[in-house]
C-alpha cells in the first residue's frame, strides 16, 4: 500500500483530504506543520508522496519541501502543494523550492486522487 503524509495546519482539510486518500486505497500519515510532518516521517522508509499546504506555523509548506529536498531520504519523492493560493509567484517559489505540481483548495475529491495517481509511479 502506497504511503502519503498529508500535512495541513486546518484539521477540516486534513479529514477530508485523508478521507478521501484512504477510500482510495492509500495509507495515510498526518501533520499539523512542516516540523510536526519531518517528525513524523524520520523512521519511515517508505514514503511515496507528500501533500503539503503553503500557510503553516512553526514551519510553512515552502520550508518543507525544502527541507525534504535537502534529505538524501527524501529527496525524490512527488510533492504536492494544497493550497488556496492562486498567485502565480507562489506556484512558482514552490515549484524551485522542489514541489512536483499544486492543488488548488477547494478542491474535487475525484480530481485529488487523479492528481495522486498521476506522480505516484
Amino acid at each position: 500500500m502506497k504511503k502519503i503524509l498529508v500535512v495541513d495546519d486546518s484539521e477540516s482539510i486534513r479529514e477530508i483530504v485523508s478521507m478521501t486518500l484512504l477510500n482510495g486505497g492509500y495509507d495515510v500519515i498526518i501533520g499539523n506543520d512542516g516540523i510536526d510532518a519531518l517528525e513524523k516521517i524520520k523512521d519511515i522508509d517508505d514514503l511515496d508522496l507528500v501533500i503539503t499546504d503553503l500557510h503553516m506555523p512553526n514551519m510553512d509548506g515552502i520550508g518543507l519541501i525544502k527541507e525534504l529536498r535537502a534529505s538524501e531520504k527524501f529527496a525524490r519523492i512527488p510533492i504536492l502543494f494544497l493550497t488556496t493560493e492562486t498567485q502565480t509567484d507562489k506556484k512558482m517559489e514552490a515549484k524551485q523550492a522542489g514541489a512536483t505540481g499544486w492543488i488548488i483548495k477547494p478542491f474535487v475529491p475525484a480530481k485529488l486522487l487523479m492528481a495522486v495517481k498521476k506522480v505516484i509511479k
